[in-house]
């Protein structure tokens, strides 16, 4: 009874399962189930004990009783104890369902023993500040739901326990671990001629597109939905900068510290698919999309809209790999069993130039833990390419 998997149990309870319901209703009460089994198991041994004292002296005599003892022992112990009880622990729903329409009537009858024995039982308890309540918190922590998605469903593929694990992981991932960082984002300025504007909103190869001023930091105007905008578009020559700026929708901004399971939210509270992040100043940091979000469950869409610009990744020959530095090092660590630290920096541009607190020239090499970086190209202003080499592999390297 004791064995029973508690969430197993509610499932079959559930679905009406008759030695589910009773057992669940046994298990409500542990200290009575355990009053009326250990009371029947007691009496029996005892007695059993009674019955075999007198039998060995009867043909024995009094050298009888130790032999009596030591045999019952091996009996008990194999026959009533070890081999019984190892077995319902092996197989608890086997033995417990049909167990409990045998419990449950049992219970009824030996009720008012089971209370006196409970009453001095539960007493004693107390004196220790023992606290005896029918009450048990059967809830698992975020990490006991982990271990057991990792080790209780082999029988799930490994893309929904992967998916499993990202759900899980929301809470501790902010937009700000998966925005489209500001410099990658793709918008339209509207102080040029109309044509220009058109061509912009054109060559776009996403739906939403954020309209501004000057820069996006200056004056952002608002989104613009292309679908929406398309009958007006398809007007051609007569679109007027008027016409754009009557569809535009205004921009929804998100602090920089949102975990993703609240953003998940409020994205379908507000019927919004975008999101422009702000840190705690009101400047721009970058842009989050639902097709963002969903990617840290799901993993890589079709339209991926951070990578869009970067290259492949290169496998040199000697094993290391080549990366664009403005990748994100969860996604690195994600899609490559890298161990690579997320508790600072995004990107590995920024993980490197923390470590080194300057701009590297190309050439430089540092190592983080298990993993050799080497910057290849740099720009006036950041590093564009990396060299890694990772020494997890290898044991000897860690040395």
């Amino acid at each position: 009874m004791m064995a029973l998997n508690k969430y197993r149990l509610k499932h079959k309870a559930k679905s009406g399962h008759k030695g589910a319901l009773k057992a669940q209703k046994l298990l409500k009460s542990p200290d009575r189930l355990l009053g009326v089994i250990l009371l029947g198991n007691n009496f029996v041994n005892i007695f059993a004990s009674s019955i075999a004292t007198i039998i060995a002296m009867r043909l024995m005599g009094e050298a009888g009783i130790a032999l009596a003892a030591g045999l019952l022992t091996l009996i008990v112990l194999i026959f009533a104890e070890v081999a019984p009880k190892t077995l319902a622990a092996l197989h608890p729903e086997k033995i417990a369902y049909p167990a409990a329409f045998v419990l449950e009537p049992l219970l009824k009858i030996l009720s008012p023993i089971v209370w006196f024995v409970n009453f001095f039982a539960n007493g004693f308890l107390k004196l220790f500040r023992v606290k005896v309540n029918h009450e048990h918190d059967h809830h698992l922590t975020q990490e006991e739901l982990q271990t057991l998605i990792d080790h209780a469903t082999g029988q799930l593929p490994d893309t929904y326990r992967s998916m499993l694990s990202s759900i899980l992981q929301l809470e501790a991932v902010t937009v700000e671990d998966v925005m489209i960082p500001k410099q990658e984002i793709y918008g339209v300025n509207i102080d040029q001629p109309i044509e220009g504007i058109l061509k912009d909103i054109q060559m776009s190869r996403y739906t939403r597109i954020p309209i501004y001023r000057g820069t996006i930091d200056d004056d952002l105007i608002g989104i613009l939905n292309l679908r929406r905008a398309l009958p007006t578009l398809m007007r051609g020559e007569e679109v007027t900068l008027r016409d754009i700026v009557k569809l535009i929708r205004p921009a929804y901004f998100v602090p920089e510290t949102t975990s993703l399971n609240i953003q998940l939210g409020k994205f379908n509270d507000k019927k919004r698919r975008m999101a422009m992040i702000v840190d705690e100043y009101g400047d721009i940091q970058g842009l989050l999309t639902m097709e963002d979000l969903l990617e840290e469950i799901v993993g890589k869409l079709s339209t991926d809209s951070k990578s869009h610009t970067q290259e492949e990744v290169k496998v040199n020959e000697d094993g290391s790999m080549t990366f664009e530095a403005g990748e994100f090092i969860r996604d690195l660590n994600k899609e490559h069993n890298f161990n690579l630290p997320t508790d600072g920096p995004k990107t590995l541009n920024g993980l490197i130039q923390e470590e080194l607190e300057a701009l590297p020239n190309a050439g430089t090499c540092i190592r983080v833990g298990y993993y050799i970086l080497e910057v290849l190209e740099t720009s006036a202003n950041s590093i564009e390419t990396v060299k890694l080499i990772d020494l997890s592999a290898t044991p000897e390297d860690k040395e």
